[in-house]
């Protein structure tokens, strides 16, 4: 990722940060004040959010430190545990909310619409500029991604809310709030769960999902004939987009220039998967390993 990228990923979680954190305060009380769980369980979960986009801001930080002795790679990972911990965070706020909605459902609770609208409607608007603000950066940056989704879930709480205000407004209906809440913990939970997979992916050295091994062997044996077999691959990232490999090539006599067979094979790497940090060995006959 460029400097230049990196530093607009940042100020954007910085904006989205300063946002949801000023008006969680003001959906708090606004909870409180009204009696919806609409509004609490949109305040629990941008509480959440405040944590989770500091928590996205410090990554990008620290991710910005070089390599050094005791890590070798460097910190950029440190992204991929934030953008896990969001997941995770995301999934016990769903747990919250569906326990407070089944706890409404048996002691139903009046609810002030007229102030859960007016609280809803300006919490719709915060979260529109932030999720904007967010939707324009790096879409492959799992770190811009659990925010992102942190904030679309507030979207959707605020809708929820609105919905939910009209409805007791008009009609009195009082459980419209806890079932509104349940829709959007549905919601949240769908896209909860992709985050924690796809960053769970990362951090236990899975290859891209994108990637058929087998394939690329074949192409890598085509473009580079004095190769005769490739085996001991393994991919993997620091990040979705900081590909590494490491592989055994086996050639069927010496070669007078194997740093060129290697370059060969990295300019194939670099340029058809976007693997830039591959480390290769070269083999005669038989695998150094049996």
């Amino acid at each position: 990722m460029s400097h230049a990228h990196h530093n607009s990923n940042m100020r954007r979680v910085i904006i989205a940060l300063v946002l949801t954190g000023t008006f969680m305060v003001v959906e708090v009380v606004g909870g409180i004040l009204s009696g919806s769980l609409a509004l609490l369980a949109d305040a629990g979960h941008m509480l959440t959010d405040t944590m989770a986009l500091a928590l996205a801001a410090v990554a990008f930080q620290v991710s910005k430190r070089p390599a050094d002795t005791t890590l070798t790679y460097g910190y950029q990972r440190f992204q991929i545990l934030a953008a896990f911990v969001n997941g995770l965070s995301l999934l016990f706020i769903v747990g919250w909310i569906l326990y407070e909605a089944v706890n409404r459902f048996i002691a139903p609770q009046e609810v002030m619409g007229e102030m859960m609208l007016i609280v809803a409607v300006a919490g719709l608007v915060v979260n529109i500029i932030s999720f904007t603000v967010l939707h324009g950066g790096d879409k492959d940056n799992l770190n811009i991604r659990g925010a992102a989704l942190h904030v679309a879930g507030d979207l959707l709480g605020s809708v929820a809310a609105i919905v939910a205000a009209v409805v007791i407004i008009y009609t009195g209906w009082m459980q419209i709030d806890p079932i509104l809440s349940i829709a959007v913990a549905i919601l949240i939970l769908k896209s909860a769960w992709v985050l924690v997979k796809r960053s769970a992916h990362v951090l236990l050295e899975g290859a891209p999902e994108w990637l058929d091994i087998d394939t690329m062997r074949e192409h890598l044996i085509g473009k580079v004939p004095e190769v005769a077999s490739i085996h001991h691959v393994h991919v993997w990232g620091l990040t979705p987009q900081d590909l590494m490999l490491t592989m055994h090539l086996c050639v069927s006599t010496q070669p007078e220039n194997p740093t060129d067979i290697i370059r060969r094979v990295k300019v194939q790497l670099r340029e058809e998967y976007g693997i830039g940090h591959s480390t290769i060995e070269i083999e005669v006959d038989d695998c150094a390993d049996h």
